[in-house]
């Protein structure tokens, strides 16, 4: 994060500043009994998006391309999304526990984007392409959808499990009912799905159409190692939905494949490349833009 340009690098810590502070403003909703601060969240939250949308507008203007080719841009639009989502959903689901859940996990994809921020670099030509677009934004969606529904599942489960010990008083007015929790996890479940399969569909046209211009070969694309885990991601999705539909599965069950699909999901963003030096990036091999 240390080689962010300092603008990128202000405005970045302010958002994670701002989101810091609506995560402790959502502790202390819990502690007081449950008094909602729904517009100190909406403002906080709003604030954070317009830093992030800020941050990107940046960045697009150092490279002269949609933001959208590394890691960190990646990682900066989830945000931006699912801050979005959680702006419009707040005022219809007006329950502190979903307040925090939501917020708490912006946080933590927030801090993941710091841990892998790195100085614009110039892309390929290819990203500008309509193939490679699509696939970008399909592909945030699919993720936002994912990270939505495994937010329901979490709250699914403090629930449930509140409601066996019997813990009315922090379940009643505090958080969505099980059966609505149950109903958004399979809904976004199923976006989640639509969106990775259209993702997948532009990504194996893409790479092979360009392949020469990705800089790698057809086949070594498709078995690298976040393909292959996404193609996973995909097929969990699936078998999830259609257990749920054929009512062989139930909320608990669906809780827990949708947390672990998300668990996948971020190694797949990040940890793949960590750890297993994925080919599946479209910055240029030359230079950052700061060095040119």
């Amino acid at each position: 994060m240390a080689g962010l340009p300092v603008s990128e690098f202000m405005i970045f810590i302010t958002a994670a500043g701002v989101y810091i502070a609506a995560a402790i403003v959502c502790v202390l909703q819990i502690i007081a009994n449950g008094k909602r601060k729904r517009l100190t969240l909406t403002a906080l939250v709003g604030i954070a998006v317009l830093l992030e949308i800020l941050l990107l507008a940046l960045r697009g203007i150092s490279i002269h391309a949609v933001p959208l080719t590394e890691l960190f841009e990646s990682i900066i639009l989830l945000t931006i999304v699912f801050g979005i989502m959680y702006l419009f959903l707040s005022f219809t689901i007006r329950r502190i526990w979903f307040d925090s859940v939501m917020v708490w996990i912006i946080l933590l994809i927030v801090l993941i984007a710091g841990s892998v921020a790195a100085p614009p670099s110039q892309p390929r030509a290819i990203a500008a392409t309509p193939w490679a677009i699509a696939h970008g934004i399909t592909m945030i969606l699919g993720v936002a959808s994912l990270t939505f529904a495994a937010a329901n599942a979490v709250l699914y489960l403090l629930g449930r499990n509140k409601l066996k010990k019997k813990n009315f008083v922090n379940v009643l007015g505090k958080m969505p009912n099980l059966e609505k929790l149950e109903l958004m996890n399979i809904h976004s479940l199923e976006f989640c799905f639509l969106f990775i399969t259209f993702g997948m569909i532009s990504g194996i046209g893409m790479a092979a159409i360009n392949s020469a211009a990705l800089g790698v070969s057809f086949v070594n694309w498709l078995f690298d190692s976040k393909i292959i885990l996404i193609v996973a991601i995909w097929s969990l999705c699936g078998i999830t939905i259609i257990l749920k539909r054929k009512i062989v599965l139930k909320g608990g069950g669906m809780a827990y494949l949708t947390i672990t699909a998300f668990i996948f999901i971020l190694f797949a963003i990040v940890g793949t490349a960590i750890f297993c030096g994925t080919s599946h990036n479209f910055i240029s091999p030359g230079v950052s833009t700061l060095e040119r």
